[in-house]
């Protein structure tokens, strides 16, 4: 496990330099994303770029994944807008579509013509264990961002597997999950920050 990046004041950490720059870094980032994309944002966004913490990353991450449509899409528009308004999220946006969606094109036409294929579909079935391996590394490395939760790591990790236990074993419909679970952090954590407050 890599160690965290250094930490830097907010107006000193690095940004993207232009909104050329953002769509750029967010089309690379979405050509990397077979299999699983989150291994490959948190890994460039924190690690590499560094314009954003660990910590920064969780929480957007969370806000991307309860608003509708495809969470790192949603993920792009907030970084976007954060630095360079309603273009910035335009920008991130069309850098995470654009590529992909010209190489999907031509997966698909060519899928058409050999997915029927055993060897190209024993190879696709083999891409399911890479994807569950990069989602599984990555949530282990960014565990280390509830540690400065405001609910305190016990508690934290508690909803966590509460979440594991009620989706992976459970099966319950996300939705619901993400209601109740999502609802109770929410209110334990507002509630944590107003005694610190107070």
């Amino acid at each position: 496990m890599s160690a965290a990046p250094p930490e830097a004041p907010p107006g000193q950490r690095p940004r993207p330099a232009s909104l050329s720059d953002l769509f750029f870094s967010f089309s690379w980032l979405a050509l990397q994303g077979f299999g699983g994309v989150l291994a490959v944002v948190q890994h460039e966004l924190v690690e590499r770029k560094r314009w954003m913490t660990r910590e920064e990353f969780v929480e957007d991450w969370a806000v991307a994944q309860i608003l509708p449509g495809p969470n790192v899409v949603n993920l792009a528009i907030m970084i976007g807008a954060r630095y360079f308004g309603w273009r910035g999220a335009v920008a991130g946006v069309a850098g995470m579509l654009l590529f992909p969606l010209v190489l999907v094109i031509g997966l698909g036409l060519a899928y058409t013509n050999f997915g029927s294929d055993p060897h190209v579909a024993g190879a696709l079935r083999g891409m399911g264990a890479v994807a569950a391996g990069l989602i599984t590394a990555t949530g282990l490395k960014l565990a280390s961002a509830l540690r400065k939760h405001p609910l305190g790591l016990p508690l934290a990790v508690a909803i966590a597997v509460a979440c594991f236990v009620a989706i992976a074993l459970l099966q319950l419909p996300l939705l619901y999950v993400l209601v109740g679970l999502g609802s109770l952090a929410c209110a334990l954590t507002y509630r944590k920050l107003g005694e610190r407050g107070a």
